[in-house]
């Protein structure tokens, strides 16, 4: 199974996720504050994360679907 890149809205939310994360931290230093802004942070990498599995099992569910229709076509062939 060949592997996908992330797609560019995934790669824009990392981005904008990070530079926001990095302001925080110049602004509100290292407080308690970083704790939150690390947890977003992590919230959003881990849903673009499940948003490609998720995409990956999709594609992989096509293909065998995919050969399921074929070997079906193909004993219609056989029989008619």
């Amino acid at each position: 199974m060949k592997k996908a890149a992330l797609d560019a809205g995934s790669y824009l939310t990392i981005g904008i996720t990070l530079a926001l994360f990095v302001v925080a931290l110049f602004v509100t230093g290292f407080t308690h504050d970083l704790l939150l802004e690390a947890g977003v942070f992590l919230v959003s990498v881990k849903l673009v994360l499940m948003s490609y599995k998720q995409g990956l099992e999709t594609a992989e569910l096509h293909r065998e679907l995919g050969a399921i229709r074929a070997l079906l076509e193909d004993r219609r062939a056989a029989k008619g």
